[in-house]
C-alpha cells in the first residue's frame, strides 16, 4: 500500500527546505500531499532562498513559486502515514495559526512520524510537543525549543540530525540527507542497492533545484555523490539560477543558492563512478564548449553507464555527439540541440514527463524530477521498499 504523507507550507518557506522532501519522496514512490492555511490545491506559496553570506545572519532573497496540490480545509489526518514541517519564515506564523497546531498535535496523538527542519521546529513548540524530547534546529530557533522544555542538542554543524520516538529534527537544508533517509525508516521504508557512486557535473548558473533536489534526493539512499565544475576544486561554490514558470513568454530568472563543489574537476578518474546526472539551466550552454566535459560525457555513454540529464543539459549531449539514434526529451527551447544532434524528438507532454532509452534518462524541466529521479534509480538497480 502506498505511503502517504503531509508537507505543511506557508509564503516564504524555504526554497529548499519544501521543494527537495516533497519531489525526493515521489520519486522512492511515496505520495505527498502539500497544503498551506488559507489555500486550496493550484495556488502557489512563494518561498525564499535563505544561506550563509558572511553576515551576522543568513540572507534572503526570492525563491520559485511552490504550487500546492491540495487543500488544507480538506484534510483527514487519518489519512497520512506521516508529516513534514520545512522551515524559512512561514513557521514564524504558521505557529500562531490554531488550525496548524491543531493539526500538528492530532500528528503527534496518532503517534505518526513527524520530520521538522530549521525554523519548522517552533511549530513544534507552540504545538507543545518538545517537552523532554531530544531536538535540534537552526540555532536561533534554541530559546523558544528550550523554553517549550526541549532537551536542546546543539548542532555541531548545520547537517546536524536527531531523532527521538516519532520526532526527526534537523538544523537546515544541509541535514536533508539524513533527514529525509530517517523520515523513510520511520514509515517502514528499506533502502536497497544504494552502495552506487555518482558524479554531477556542474557549472555556474545551472539551475537552483536542477542540481540540489537530484544530489540530495540521492544522498538520502546512501549513495556517495560528487559534484565537479571545470576549473575548481573540492569546496568551491557555483552560483545558481532560479527558473521559474511565471505566465512569460519563456521562464524567469532570479538567483538561487550558492552549490557547494565536494570534488574537484582536475584529475577526475570518471571510472569509479557508476552514473553521470548533468542539470540544466545556463551552464550547459558553455559547458558544451569544454572538450574536457565533452570527452567525460562519452566516456559515460559509450560506456553504458547510466546518464541523465535535465531541461538544458541536452545541450551538452547533443556536442558530445551522443544523442544519434536516442528517443530523448528536453525543455522545449532545446528541440533544435536534441534534434541537430541526430535523436528522435520525444514531446514532452506534460512538462514533468521523462523518458529511458537504454542507459539515458531525460526530462524537461524541475517539475519531473520524481520521474526523473526514480528512472534512474530504475537504472542503478536502487529500491525503497515499505
Amino acid at each position: 500500500m502506498t505511503k502517504k504523507v503531509l508537507l505543511l507550507c506557508g509564503d516564504y518557506a524555504e526554497d529548499y527546505e519544501v521543494m527537495v522532501p516533497f519531489q525526493a519522496l515521489q520519486a522512492y514512490g511515496v505520495a505527498v500531499d502539500a497544503v498551506c492555511p488559507g489555500k486550496k490545491a493550484g495556488d502557489v506559496c512563494r518561498t525564499a532562498v535563505h544561506q550563509a553570506s558572511g553576515h551576522q545572519t543568513y540572507s534572503e532573497s526570492r525563491g520559485h513559486n511552490f504550487m500546492l496540490n491540495a487543500s488544507f480545509g480538506e484534510i483527514e489526518v487519518s489519512k497520512y502515514d506521516g508529516l513534514v514541517i520545512p522551515g524559512g519564515r512561514a513557521p514564524e506564523y504558521l505557529a500562531m495559526n490554531e488550525s496548524v497546531v491543531e493539526l500538528v498535535k492530532k500528528f503527534s496523538d496518532s503517534a505518526k512520524p513527524i520530520a521538522s527542519v530549521c525554523h519548522g521546529q517552533l511549530i513544534l513548540a507552540a504545538a507543545n510537543l518538545v517537552k523532554d524530547r531530544k531536538c535540534t534546529a537552526y540555532p536561533p530557533v534554541k530559546p523558544a525549543l528550550i523554553a517549550a522544555g526541549a532537551h536542546w542538542i546543539e548542532p555541531e554543524t548545520m547537517s546536524k540530525c536527531v531523532s527521538d520516538g516519532n520526532l526527526i529534527t534537523g538544523a537546515t537544508y544541509d541535514s536533508h540527507p539524513e533527514f529525509i533517509r530517517l523520515f523513510v525508516e520511520a514509515l517502514g521504508g528499506s533502502i536497497t542497492g544504494s552502495d552506487k557512486r555518482i558524479l554531477f557535473i556542474c557549472g555556474d548558473y545551472m539551475e537552483d533545484y536542477e542540481v540540489m533536489v537530484p544530489f540530495q534526493s540521492l544522498q538520502a539512499l546512501g549513495c556517495h555523490v560528487d559534484a565537479v565544475c571545470p576549473k575548481k576544486g573540492a569546496g568551491e561554490k557555483c552560483p545558481t539560477a532560479i527558473h521559474d514558470f511565471e505566465g512569460d513568454q519563456t521562464y524567469s530568472e532570479k538567483p538561487g543558492h550558492d552549490f557547494t563543489l565536494t570534488a574537484s574537476f582536475e584529475g577526475l578518474d570518471a571510472s569509479i563512478y557508476d552514473a553521470l546526472v548533468i542539470p540544466g539551466g545556463r551552464a550547459p550552454e558553455y559547458l558544451a564548449l569544454d572538450e574536457e566535459v565533452i570527452t567525460l560525457v562519452k566516456k559515460f555513454m559509450n560506456g553504458g553507464k547510466p546518464v541523465a540529464s535535465i531541461c538544458h543539459g541536452q545541450q551538452i549531449l547533443s556536442a558530445a555527439g551522443v544523442l544519434k539514434g536516442k528517443k530523448c526529451t528536453a525543455y522545449p527551447a532545446v528541440k533544435l540541440n536534441v534534434v541537430l544532434g541526430g535523436a528522435t524528438w520525444l514531446e514532452p507532454d506534460p512538462i514533468d514527463r521523462c523518458f529511458t532509452d537504454g542507459n539515458l534518462v531525460t526530462g524537461a524541466a524541475w517539475p519531473g524530477h520524481p520521474e526523473f529521479i526514480s528512472q534512474l534509480m530504475a537504472l542503478l538497480g536502487i529500491k525503497v521498499s515499505f
